[in-house]
């Protein structure tokens, strides 16, 4: 049994929320705070990373 990676979400706010995108099967709704130092922030429920579009490498 093979698990998944978690989703990359290229996005141009440096601010974000996450509700885990599965409706009723979701997390509570979190707003992320993506680093100007980093581009990007993982989901403390769900590990879905957000990139700030500075950051992304395939663009």
């Amino acid at each position: 049994m093979t698990i998944d990676a978690p989703e990359t979400v290229v996005v141009t706010t440096w601010k974000v929320a996450c509700d885990g995108g599965e409706g009723a099967l979701g997390h509570p709704r979190v707003w992320l705070s993506i680093p100007h130092e980093t581009g990007s922030v993982e989901c403390g429920y769900c590990d879905r990373r957000f990139v700030h579009e500075s950051f992304a490498t395939d663009k």
